[in-house]
């Protein structure tokens, strides 16, 4: 069983001073810098050799979830500026994929800047889109916690959600960039791979592969699929509490092909590499939804992975093989081509890791989830990464260098 490390989140701190946050992306993708790390060992590469780095006929994942234009600025007739991010889908359904498709009118939890200055009554913004003149009006609910529920309806009816903030919303940069977005954001705040709406933040893994870097990846056979998790704007929040075992990890939903399943499961081997934190947990997720199927924890073939499962179930007896064919075996019985759900699991040192050989990722703010779960992997020595990092100009964070990291063995 996992059993979580005694730590306390200041042994995660590291001095992030504010030149080295990349604010802006490079003008090519794939020329970032590539921290190449293996037992022990630091490399410095460019990130189109990648490739050279990876296994032959390796397994990669990554998460095609894309951002959405989340930001909606209204103008009260007092002057004032109401801010509106979108952070989660409440009615008619919950589920993101079918959120953006809803017609006339929805509620979102959301964020709401300059909150005192909107007391009451409906936020209104107008635009002209293909020649037709577009409303969108906003009613401020009920409170849920640090959040708001806002009612959101439009005219034309015929609009879809989707089609809405593509009209009024703008990019949600990360709140450190401490800069608006920019047009140029709306192509680079993306993946190549970008497909499935409901992200309010990218999988910056990601952002460093292009078409040159594909063709690299497929002249080793090495091979890529697809899983789908919505990231939610939780993935910015520090551990703000001295002990991990305080802190609430934020809920994010998840959708994976049978097919990924089962390439994964054949792959095992070879090795399974995610592109970013967020197909880290999503994959980890996996064995441990297969898992509570096999105990009986789980009954429906729905992810619902909760924080602290890995440190409370026992399954060790289980392996990732039987986990992964059980989801396989359930869906395939059930008819259905994809799983779906939500997974809260949080990686920390003392985290064994069950599918993945190691992970592409960025560098991560200081006392953050996302260290942890680097740490888990490369276990103290992420400090040795991290001051080679800042010692050799790195740049750090979303639009940042990247990381090619083993799991020890």
């Amino acid at each position: 069983m996992n059993k979580l490390k005694d730590f306390v989140i200041s042994d995660y701190d590291y001095p992030l001073q504010e030149e080295r946050i990349a604010k802006y992306p490079l003008e090519n993708r794939d020329n970032s810098k590539l921290l190449f790390y293996k037992d022990g060992k630091i490399e410095e590469k460019v990130f189109y050799e990648i490739s050279e780095y990876l296994p032959e006929s390796c397994l990669l994942v990554g998460n095609e979830t894309k951002v959405i234009q989340a930001r909606l600025i209204f103008k009260k007739l007092t002057g004032a500026i109401i801010e509106i991010f979108c952070l989660e889908p409440v009615e008619p359904t919950a589920e993101v994929n079918l959120a953006f498709s809803q017609k006339k009118e929805c509620v979102w939890k959301c964020f709401v800047g300059n909150n005192k200055k909107w007391k009451n009554g409906e936020l209104l913004l107008e635009a002209v889109h293909n020649n037709e003149k577009i409303a969108l009006k906003a009613e401020k609910l009920n409170s849920e916690g640090n959040a708001w529920n806002v009612r959101f309806s439009w005219t034309p009816e015929s609009y879809s959600f989707s089609e809405i903030l593509e009209v009024f919303g703008k990019i949600p940069l990360p709140p450190y960039l401490n800069r608006d977005a920019e047009d140029a954001d709306l192509i680079r705040y993306q993946t190549v791979f970008a497909r499935n709406e409901g992200s309010v933040a990218a999988p910056t893994a990601g952002l460093h592969f292009t078409e040159k870097v594909f063709q690299k990846l497929d002249a080793k056979n090495i091979k890529r699929d697809y899983l789908t998790l919505h990231v939610g704007a939780g993935t910015f929040k520090p551990v703000s509490t001295d002990h991990i075992e305080e802190h609430e990890m934020h809920t994010e939903q998840v959708f994976v092909e049978v097919s990924t399943i089962k390439l994964i499961k054949e792959n095992l081997k070879a090795g399974v590499y995610p592109i970013g934190t967020t197909s880290v947990r999503t994959i980890e997720s996996l064995f441990w939804h297969g898992a509570k199927l096999i105990s009986g924890l789980q009954k429906e073939n729905y992810i619902d992975v909760k924080q602290w499962d890995p440190y409370s179930i026992e399954a060790d007896q289980i392996t990732v093989e039987d986990a992964l064919q059980t989801i396989i075996d359930r869906m395939e019985n059930d008819g259905i081509e994809f799983v779906k759900g939500a997974t809260q699991l949080m990686i920390a040192p003392g985290y064994k890791y069950k599918v993945i050989s190691g992970m592409i990722t960025n560098f991560h703010q200081p006392k953050s989830t996302l260290l942890l779960l680097v740490s888990a992997l490369i276990g103290d020595d992420w400090k040795k990464v991290y001051n080679y990092a800042l010692d050799n100009d790195f740049r750090f964070l979303s639009y940042g260098d990247s990381c090619l990291f083993f799991k020890h063995d």
